[in-house]
C-alpha cells in the first residue's frame, strides 16, 4: 500500500474541530456478559450465567461517537420512543458530548434494542452466543418527518456537514432524505450518506457521496462485483452508482481490498488499505463514515479523505464490539504507515500526536538527549538500557546552533540531520525530535514522558525537568556510562 500522502499527515499535524449534523436510527446496545460453561439439562443449548449488563448507544449512535473520539462536536437527529432504552440512550449520548436535543420522542414506537448474549467460556475471549432485537421498521409519521426535518434545516447553518446513517429502521424515509440533502445543498452543506442494505437507493439521490461496501451496492443495482480490487466490474458498479445518482462521489468499499473512489471526472481511484487481523467488523461502515466526514471537514481531498477512513476503519475491525477510534490513534497508525518514506524523525506535533496514541494503549514512554555528535559503544549502551525501561524510546536532539553554544565552534561534527538519521539506524530508539533550546525542558513538557532517561554523570537532582516529570506521576533514572567512551575523547584520538 502506497504511504499516505504528504498533504494527509501535515492536514493530521493541523487538525481543528469540526461540526457535524447525524441524522439516522439511534439505538441501545445492550451487552450481556456472563459464562457459558454447561449446557442445559432440558436442551442442547448453552447456559449464560449472567455476571453484568452493558448499555451502549448503538445504530447512528456509533457515528456521533466515532466523531467524537475524532474531535468533533455532534448534533444528533432521530426518533426514539417514549421509554427507558430512550432515556438511557440519550443520557450515554449526552455523556460522552453529543447534543441530543434533535432526538424527538414517538410513543407508538419502541427504541430499537439490540440485546447480545456474550458468553466466555474457559476464560477465552468472549463470543457473542445469540442476540435478540426490539425494534419497528415502520416508516415515521409524516408529522415526525416535518418536525424532523425543520430541526435539522434549523441546525445546518452552522454545520460543516451533515451525515445521514441509514440502518432502514423506518426514520431515513425517502421524504426526509431528500429533505435533508436539497436543504444542505441550498446552503452548500456537504451531505454524506452510509446507505441501508436491500433500499431503494433514489432516495439519496443528490447526496455528496454515499460509502457502500460491495455487497449492499451489488444490491442495491443489480450488477454483479468481484471480490477483489478496482476491477472492471467493481468500476462499473461504482460508476452507475455515482450516475444514476448524481453524486459527487461515490466511494465502494471493499473489505481487504481497501476502496474505490469515483469523482464526478468519471476517472477511478483505488486505495489500498494494510491487511489486519479481523476480530469483529461491527462498526466498522460507522466508522469508516465519520472518519470520511471528519476528513472532508478538514479540507482533505477525497482520496485522502478515503486513506484516513479506511485506517479508522481498519482499526475497529481489530476490536471486539463497538469502541469509537480516537483521532490519535487512527494518527499513529498513519505515520506508522509513513515510517519507511519519513523514518523515525518527527516534527514535535507527530511525536505528541504518536505518544498519545501509544498512551492510549498502555504503553510506556521513555525520554532521554543529547547531542549524539559522534556516535560511541557508550551512546548505544545508554539508548539501550533507557528504551528497557518502558515500551517506546523517544530522543531529544540538540539541533546544531545549541550543540555550538554547548560545546564550541568546532561542534557538531555531524549535522543535526546526520545525527538523527544515525540515531534512527538503532532498535532502540523508537523516534527523534529535534530542538533549539538549550535544555530539552519544553520538549519534555510537551511529551509528558513516562520515564526521564540520562547518564550517571548526573544526579537526580540536576536532571533538568525532573520536577515535571515527577509532577505527573513519571520518574528520572540514572544510567552508569561506559569507562572511556566519550564524544570529545573519541575525538582526540581521531586527531592523533
Amino acid at each position: 500500500m502506497p504511504t499516505p500522502t504528504d498533504s494527509l499527515l501535515t492536514t493530521l499535524a493541523d487538525w481543528k474541530p469540526f461540526r457535524v449534523l447525524v441524522v439516522g436510527d439511534f439505538m441501545l446496545d445492550q451487552l450481556v456478559h456472563g459464562a457459558a460453561e454447561r449446557l442445559s439439562p432440558d436442551a442442547p443449548v448453552p447456559i449464560l450465567h449472567v455476571r453484568h449488563t452493558e448499555n451502549r448507544p448503538g445504530g447512528s449512535a456509533n457515528v456521533c461517537l466515532d466523531l467524537i473520539a475524532l474531535k468533533g462536536h455532534v448534533r444528533a437527529f432521530g426518533v426514539l420512543g417514549a421509554d427507558a432504552a430512550a432515556d438511557v440512550t440519550r443520557a450515554e449520548l449526552a455523556r460522552q458530548g453529543v447534543d441530543v436535543a434533535g432526538l424527538l420522542s414517538d410513543p407508538a414506537r419502541p427504541t430499537t434494542v439490540k440485546q447480545s448474549l456474550i458468553g466466555l467460556a474457559q476464560a477465552r475471549h468472549p463470543q457473542k452466543m445469540f442476540r435478540v432485537d426490539y425494534e419497528s421498521r415502520d416508516p415515521i409519521s409524516a408529522e415526525l418527518e416535518a418536525r424532523l426535518l425543520n430541526v435539522v434545516k434549523a441546525a445546518l447553518p452552522e454545520a460543516d456537514a451533515l451525515c445521514i446513517e441509514d440502518y432502514d429502521k423506518g426514520v431515513c424515509t425517502p421524504g426526509l432524505c431528500q429533505g435533508l440533502i436539497h436543504a444542505a445543498k441550498s446552503l452548500g452543506k456537504p451531505v454524506f450518506v452510509d446507505p441501508a442494505r436491500g433500499v431503494d437507493y433514489a432516495k439519496y439521490r443528490g447526496s455528496t457521496a454515499i460509502t457502500p461496501n460491495r455487497t449492499e451496492a451489488e444490491v442495491a443495482i443489480g450488477q454483479r462485483t468481484e471480490d477483489a480490487g478496482p476491477t472492471d466490474r467493481n468500476i462499473a458498479l461504482a460508476c452507475t452508482l455515482r450516475e444514476r445518482l448524481d453524486l459527487d462521489v461515490c466511494v465502494l468499499t471493499l473489505d481487504r481490498h481497501g476502496a474505490l473512489l469515483v469523482t464526478r471526472d468519471g476517472t477511478p481511484i483505488a486505495v489500498p488499505t494494510v491487511a489486519r487481523q479481523v476480530y469483529d467488523v461491527t462498526g466498522a461502515g460507522d466508522m469508516f463514515l465519520a472518519a470520511f466526514a471528519a476528513a472532508r471537514a478538514n479540507a482533505c481531498d477525497w482520496a485522502d479523505c478515503v486513506r484516513f477512513a479506511n485506517a479508522a476503519a481498519g482499526l475497529e475491525v481489530e476490536i471486539f464490539g463497538v469502541q469509537p477510534i480516537p483521532l490519535e490513534r487512527v494518527h499513529h497508525s498513519l505515520l506508522l504507515l509513513a515510517a519507511p518514506a519519513i523514518g523515525k524523525l518527527r516534527t514535535l506535533s507527530q511525536a505528541k500526536i504518536e505518544l498519545q496514541g501509544l498512551k492510549q494503549q498502555g504503553k510506556r514512554i521513555v525520554f532521554t538527549n543529547g547531542c549524539f555528535d559522534v556516535l560511541h559503544s557508550g551512546h548505544v549502551t545508554l539508548l539501550e538500557k533507557a528504551a528497557a525501561m518502558g515500551d517506546f524510546l523517544i530522543v531529544g536532539l540538540n539541533d546544531d546552533d545549541s550543540v555550538r553554544r554547548l560545546k564550541g565552534p568546532t561542534r557538531p561534527v555531524n549535522t543535526q540531520d546526520e545525527r538523527a538519521r544515525v540515531l534512527s539506524g538503532l532498535q532502540a530508539v523508537g523516534a527523534v525530535v529535534i530542538f533549539a533550546e538549550d535544555t530539552p525542558l519544553s520538549l519534555i513538557k510537551e511529551l509528558k514522558p513516562d520515564t526521564l532517561v540520562k547518564g550517571g554523570d548526573y544526579t537526580v537532582e540536576r536532571v533538568v525537568g525532573r520536577a515535571e516529570v515527577e509532577s505527573w506521576g513519571g520518574r528520572v533514572a540514572l544510567v552508569d556510562l561506559v569507562e572511556g567512551k566519550s564524544t570529545t575523547a573519541t575525538l582526540g584520538r581521531i586527531r592523533g
